[in-house]
This record gives C-alpha cells, sequence and structure tokens, in this order.
C-alpha cells in the first residue's frame, strides 16, 4: 500500500488559490465584526484543495470526482470507497487554514454507524432549537436550502483542507451558497426541521461525498481536535460503531434527559418543567441549592 502525503497548503503559491477569492455580489450581516461574502454566480468546478484535485485528478486508481454544485447534497454518487487503495494523508490544519471550531457544545445523542440495519452517517449533537450553530473550519459553503428528503434545513460547507461538513436540521439558515466563511462564524440555528423527532445537530464530515466518522476527527467532549492530520483510506469509511441512542430523537442514550441553563433559569423553574425535584437536579449534578447557573451550561435533570 502507498502513502501519498499531502503537502500543507502553506507552502502551495498564491497563485494556487486565485479561484477561492471573488468580487462579492452581495454580503451577509453576522454580528459587529463579521460580514459573510458571497457570489450567487460563480460555480467552482474542482476542491478547495487545488494540490489534492490535482493529484487525485492524475491517478486513476482513485476513480473519484467532485463537483460544486449548489442544488445537490451528493455531487458524485459514482464515488466508491472500495476504490481507494491507497492512503491518503489530509491536513485537517494547516498554516493557512489552522483554526478550527466544534459546531455546537451538546452532548452527543447518537453515534456514526449502522442504527436499525441502516447508515447512521454522522454525529448526532443535543441542543435546543434556536441553540448557535458554527462553521467547523474555513471554506465555502456549497449547498444551503431546504432538503427534503430527510435533512430537513441543511448547509453543507467545502473546505479547503478537502472535507466537506453537513450542518442538517436547522430552524434557520444564516448563509447562502458561495459564502466564504472561517471556522467559528455562526451559520445558522439549530432546531427540530425535517426526518427528525427531537432538536438536535446532525453533523457530517465528507470526502468526495464518502461520509467519515467524526469522532475520528473531532473529540466533541474536550472540544479538541483530536490529530491535525488525518490518514485516508477506505477503512475510515466503515460504518463499524453501533449507535447506542436509537432514532435521531435529540435526546441522549437510554433515560438521561439534559437542559442547556438560558438567562432567567432558576434551579425551581427547571425542576418545575421538567417534573422533578430540586434536590434530585442537585443530587444528579453534583451540585448545592446556592451554586450560580452560568448561561450556556449543561445540566443533567434526568
Amino acid at each position: 500500500m502507498r502513502l501519498i502525503i499531502l503537502l500543507f497548503l502553506g507552502f502551495l503559491p498564491l497563485s494556487a488559490f486565485t479561484q477561492v477569492f471573488f468580487d462579492a455580489k452581495d454580503t451577509i450581516y453576522l454580528s459587529e465584526d463579521r460580514i459573510i461574502k458571497y457570489d450567487t454566480e460563480h460555480q467552482y468546478d474542482v476542491m478547495l484543495n487545488p494540490h489534492l484535485q490535482d493529484m487525485i485528478a492524475a491517478d486513476s486508481s482513485f476513480a473519484f470526482k467532485s463537483y460544486w454544485n449548489n442544488h445537490v447534497t451528493i455531487t458524485n454518487n459514482q464515488n466508491s470507497n472500495q476504490l481507494l487503495k491507497d492512503t491518503l494523508w489530509l491536513c485537517v490544519l494547516d498554516t493557512m487554514h489552522h483554526n478550527f471550531q466544534i459546531p455546537v457544545h451538546g452532548v452527543i445523542t447518537s453515534h456514526f454507524g449502522i442504527r436499525h440495519g441502516r447508515n447512521h452517517n454522522g454525529t448526532d449533537l443535543d441542543l435546543v432549537t434556536g441553540d448557535t450553530v458554527y462553521a467547523a473550519f474555513d471554506g465555502i459553503i456549497r449547498y444551503a436550502n431546504y432538503h427534503k428528503q430527510g435533512f430537513g434545513n441543511l448547509i453543507i460547507a467545502r473546505h479547503y483542507n478537502g472535507l466537506e461538513t453537513y450542518y442538517a436540521h436547522l430552524s434557520k439558515r444564516f448563509v447562502a451558497p458561495n459564502a466564504i466563511i472561517k471556522a467559528g462564524d455562526p451559520i445558522g440555528l439549530g432546531g427540530n426541521t425535517g426526518r427528525s423527532t427531537g432538536s438536535h445537530l446532525h453533523f457530517e464530515v465528507r470526502f468526495y461525498d464518502q461520509p467519515i466518522d467524526p469522532e475520528i476527527i473531532f473529540d466533541f467532549e474536550k472540544k479538541i481536535i483530536k490529530d491535525p492530520n488525518l490518514l485516508v483510506h477506505h477503512g475510515v469509511f466503515e460504518h463499524s460503531k453501533v449507535s447506542i441512542a436509537g432514532e435521531s430523537t435529540g435526546g441522549v442514550p437510554g433515560n438521561q434527559k439534559y437542559h442547556r441553563i438560558r438567562s432567567g433559569d432558576t434551579l425551581s423553574a427547571i425542576a418545575r418543567r421538567n417534573k422533578t425535584s430540586v434536590a434530585r437536579l442537585c443530587k444528579l449534578n453534583k451540585m448545592r441549592v446556592t451554586d450560580t447557573l452560568r448561561i450556556g451550561k449543561t445540566i443533567r435533570v434526568r
């Protein structure tokens, strides 16, 4: 087996990126210091990593192709991970694009793997409808639309590291196709749209349309990247994990239930809404009645 190394993007000539930057046709105001530019007319025909694109195009054994299409989720359903005979060394973070962001801070409610005999191609993260969802890496929005086949409000971002990320079941989208984004940019609000029975974010990572277990790259509990380098081979696409959470309900494994602290919350109010007691909340979370409730913190209520 050959090991093919993808060079850090930071060492590529700037001319390799000329296609990425373009005159903005419009802007979206997101915050006091972030304005996302986008061009609704521009269509890309290559990956945002020119070195990766050229290397794969030059080696017929890969037989991988990808396109820039704002109207479909999967750009090429002929890509097969079984055709990937070599191992690619992919730089998840590099000298030019070294930032990342965990998309939401909720606990994992369902893992990548086989669920009820079907592939579950991503990681489900708990949230409350209206929670902000953030871009994981620098890149450009390829797809932002309502997906009638199950994803609901869906955003797909293509990144300079050669990966794509999916953000599904959103209640609102903040970005349009071809928007230039930075890691940590707010791109939408979490929700329960599409084929979903509870508020959560369905988060996917794909390489040439093939799903990869996001937990290979992200440690969602510690909120870190496990390794800035990713070895891509056909094994990383296998749906070998068995999800323990069942359907995408937005709940957590078993009978556990969590609540994200918001402005104005009190233990007594949370206890009433969840039909439990303050004493029970304190026991579950190893806290005292006098402890301060920090906005954004997640506590267990069941």
